[in-house]
């Protein structure tokens, strides 16, 4: 049975557990401890990704604690002694937060969720953080491509029997929602978080009855207004259409009402769209939509549209809900500054993989737009004490090209994080979900370059970082060398 009230605080890693307290033991636990979370690659080779999540986040946190059946599992698994089980006890996450809006545009290596906190705390998040900014900034992303590719059309989400579980299934429709799709079949999709709900039949329905017309017929007359019929059933050509235009003529239109679409969830879908569409205009039915589905992706759209297929709406369901192209999401949480002596310490990760060396200390994520285009010229890491001077040329450095400094003139800058949690308590006003929406559509129609959409080789957005940050990380990176010895 499906708890609706249950805790998720105990959604973590167990190796979270362990070196909670194993810092509890060396009297660590008051020592306050920077993570970021950022990802390294962009899904599907593409040129951006949308950052998803935040409120169910922001929920998480704000509610996590232990009961007396978690902590008496605490006891009898990890065999913890009684004044780590009472600080558990007390639990209440205390720290702060900082993200990006949910709904911006994100690049790689750029930190999506900044979590300031003593380091237990910040630790014991590390897995819901990832799972809920992994899995809604993938789907985001992923509706934002295919919504893209559609090109003004209509797209629905049918993907909740394909989803990995029902969480994936209803918080996925959410953040397909954010990405741009017009609509979700899951109903707890608009009961939770507004999504609009819409559906009208399966295949079953239409097997249900006797034969096609009949099965049409009873449909068109439970919903005269908003009647939507599925044509594949048996033959699209030869009974599935005929008997639509059929109901449609005999039934809805006599008594005043229009026959709203018909939809093809199998076979040659470019062919038979444009065969329905002939038969639908000769008979004076030109106001009748046609819907596609079956496995549908940005790819798949892109290829019917390039051949003329006359499709008004688009079904998307598994290759959507499970971004299945790219089904995984990099974002990882890594250390990047720790408290001692009263002061951050910045923090290096070094790695043989150059993509895997992380950016340290306490930063600064800005994100420079032209003030003649409006267009997002770069992002630019700083360190946290850096502001940068809009009425200045400003200098920064292109790690990928660290010999050739950059300057930019006639600029904005902008800080994307924001606040949101401060020492504890919500201190942030999360926007509805249509406001998102129209957020996410802003930045894609006005401050992207056209080039940044391509789905093939996408120019690639530069993150830059200050003379300052950029110095910073080739200090620790040369300190690392030696930070194994004894």
């Amino acid at each position: 049975m499906i708890n609706n009230q249950r805790n998720l605080s105990m959604l973590m890693d167990s190796y979270e557990l362990t070196m909670a307290y194993a810092y509890f033991k060396k009297g660590m636990k008051d020592k306050e401890a920077v993570f970021d979370c950022f990802y390294r690659m962009n899904p599907d080779k593409g040129g951006y990704c949308i950052a998803a999540g935040l409120e169910q986040l922001v929920d998480y946190i704000l509610n996590m604690h232990f009961s007396e059946d978690d902590i008496t599992f605490f006891r009898n698994k990890y065999h913890f002694d009684e004044d780590f089980l009472d600080y558990l006890k007390d639990f209440a996450f205390r720290g702060t937060i900082y993200a990006v809006k949910e709904g911006t545009i994100v690049y790689p290596n750029t930190p999506i969720v900044t979590v300031k906190a003593n380091i237990i705390e910040a630790q014991l998040i590390e897995t819901m953080l990832l799972l809920t900014v992994n899995h809604q900034t993938l789907i985001a992303t992923k509706a934002s491509r295919i919504v893209r590719a559609a090109k003004g059309r209509t797209i629905m989400e049918f993907g909740a029997r394909r989803a990995h579980s029902y969480d994936a299934a209803i918080i996925g429709a959410r953040a397909a929602y954010i990405g741009g799709v017009d609509a979700t079949a899951t109903v707890a999709a608009e009961q939770d978080y507004k999504v609009p709900a819409t559906g009208t039949i399966a295949h079953s329905f239409i097997q249900a009855f006797d034969n096609e017309y009949e099965a049409f017929e009873a449909f068109a007359q439970v919903y005269p207004d908003n009647c939507h019929l599925l044509i594949d059933t048996y033959d699209v050509l030869e009974s599935g259409i005929k008997n639509a235009i059929r109901v449609a003529k005999e039934v809805l239109e006599p008594n005043g009402h229009r026959l709203k679409s018909v939809r093809i969830d199998s076979g040659d879908l470019a062919y038979l769209s444009k065969k329905v569409r002939k038969a639908l205009d000769d008979a004076f039915m030109s106001d009748c939509k046609i819907v596609i589905s079956n496995s549908m992706d940005e790819y798949l759209i892109t290829s019917l549209l390039d051949q003329g297929a006359p499709i008004d709406s688009f079904g998307v369901g598994e290759r959507l809900i499970t971004s299945k192209s790219t089904p995984v999401f990099g974002g990882v949480y890594k250390l990047v500054a720790i408290e001692k002596d009263g002061m951050l310490i910045p923090k290096i990760k070094k790695s043989e993989n150059i993509e895997k060396i992380t950016n340290p200390g306490f930063k600064k994520l800005w994100r420079l737009y032209s003030k003649s285009t409006g267009n997002s010229i770069c992002d630019v890491l700083t360190t946290r004490d850096e502001v940068i001077n809009e009425a200045k040329e400003y200098w920064f450095v292109d790690p990928l090209k660290p010999w050739s400094e950059k300057l930019t003139t006639d600029f904005t800058a902008v800080e994307l994080q924001k606040t949101i949690i401060e020492n504890g308590k919500l201190v942030y006003e999360l926007p509805t979900i249509e406001e998102i929406r129209a957020y996410v559509k802003q930045q894609l129609e006005h401050e992207l370059w056209v080039e940044e959409l391509r789905f093939e080789n996408p120019h690639v957005h530069y993150v830059n970082q200050s003379k300052k940050q950029y110095q910073l990380k080739m200090d620790l990176l040369a300190k690392a060398e030696h930070m194994g010895e004894n």
